[in-house]
């Protein structure tokens, strides 16, 4: 059985690391940082503090309003379980919502899929992927759709190697993809974002993208395979018949 502490530290690591390479800009703040990006203004993702461990509850919705003060929301990840746990509490007196989400490690074999899938580029899913988030966010406007469709190039920043996983329906165009990111160096990949479109689900899509994902993961010797889900909603439960287990938690606040 994996050392879970040593997965966590290795994971957090990882994620944090990837904002900085993502981000377009980084500026450093006590037990934190902020990560901007112009071009991806209505990402709150591209746009946001991050903490990895131990950071004063207290300070942080100032800090938080420093970082991002120009911009009409506010978003801050505690990848650390307890140290989130205590900002709850200050960022909620400051307004902000609070969500939990559970950190995944797959262990055992790789799941074979009836489908294959395969790596895609950004144009593959340009389309489907906009119809997605115009579902997700019915209101948005145009520009907003856009900025969280491209911002996917800005991930490429941030591994060695990013891929867009994709399975295609018969009539080609594809139904269901996520995003891998691969660190052969320090042994860790993690599966980011799986969707499938809401006109293609139960055909074994999702699996296809997954097991695809998982085995691109294996090949390129990362032991530490991880993705994280909304701790109060039904994907969790789905990865672990999938052979994920959970290891962590880690806590999202935002506010508009």
């Amino acid at each position: 059985m994996p050392d879970t502490d040593a997965e966590l530290r290795r994971i957090h690591a990882f994620m944090l690391d990837f904002a900085r390479r993502q981000a377009g800009r980084t500026a450093v703040l006590p037990g934190a940082f902020a990560v901007r990006d112009d071009a991806f203004a209505h990402s709150r993702a591209n746009n946001q503090v991050l903490a990895g461990g131990a950071v004063d509850p207290g300070a942080l919705p100032a800090l938080a309003h420093e970082a991002l003060g120009d911009l009409p929301y506010r978003m801050v990840s505690v990848l650390d379980d307890a140290a989130g746990a205590a900002c709850a509490g200050p960022l909620a007196r400051a307004g902000y919502r609070h969500g939990t989400y559970v950190v995944m490690l797959h262990s055992g074999p790789v799941r074979a899929a009836a489908r294959e899938a395969e790596i895609v580029d950004l144009e593959a899913i340009r389309r489907p992927l906009a119809r997605s988030w115009q579902g997700f966010l019915p209101d948005a406007g145009e520009d907003v759709v856009r900025q969280l469709v491209e911002r996917r190039a800005a991930r490429r920043r941030g591994a060695a190697a990013v891929h867009i996983v994709g399975s295609r329906a018969e009539d080609g165009e594809v139904a269901s993809w996520a995003d891998l990111y691969l660190d052969p160096a320090s042994g860790v990949a993690q599966v980011e974002d799986l969707v499938t479109a809401a006109d293609r689900h139960g055909r074994g899509h999702a699996d296809a993208v997954l097991s695809t994902a998982l085995r691109l993961a294996v090949g390129a010797g990362c032991r530490t395979r991880f993705l994280t889900a909304d701790a109060a909603d039904w994907p969790r439960h789905w990865y672990a018949r999938r052979g994920f287990r959970e290891i962590g938690r880690m806590h999202v606040f935002d506010r508009v």
